[in-house]
């Protein structure tokens, strides 16, 4: 049951709210790898890295905030418990302990790479049922590309 009623027919509401729903849990994971990460990294590069893991969690947890609140416009329940974010997220498991500053930026590179990657097939998927939807993903991509970038000109 929705108690929002969307504009978008069932069908185009289906495709924007699985697009919602998994760039949501992208999101939110990259939010807690990124944090998971910053506590733990060590090495000559600690003090750049770690500021840098900072920036990545902030751009994760305010686009998620509004793909969160998007959903629900549209009459779509955004879900981020730990429990969907755990079998939903592209990004791969952090090793557990002190991770050295270029392991650090292998997992970010790695982890930013997979959900982009994601974001731009839910950036075609949006573009004919709601372009709002697909603007809001486009923007949050190229924040996280901007981000991959940076941690790419650490690893060279």
């Amino acid at each position: 049951m929705s108690v929002v009623k969307s504009s978008l027919s069932d069908a185009d509401l289906k495709t924007v709210g699985n697009a919602l729903q998994g760039a949501l849990v992208d999101l939110v994971d990259l939010a807690l790898v990124a944090k998971q990460v910053h506590w733990n990294v060590v090495g000559p590069r600690f003090r750049s890295v770690h500021l840098q893991l900072d920036e990545v969690v902030t751009t994760a947890r305010t686009h998620s905030d509004t793909v969160a609140e998007r959903a629900s416009a549209i009459g779509v329940n955004p879900d981020g418990r730990a429990a969907t974010v755990a079998s939903g997220s592209a990004i791969g498991a952090v090793p557990e302990g002190w991770i050295k500053d270029d392991q650090a930026v292998r997992i970010l590179v790695d982890a930013l790479g997979a959900v982009t990657a994601r974001m731009r097939e839910r950036i075609e998927a949006t573009e004919q049922p709601d372009p709002v939807t697909q603007d809001i993903l486009i923007g949050l991509t190229a924040d996280l590309e901007k981000h991959a970038w940076m941690f790419q000109a650490e690893s060279a």
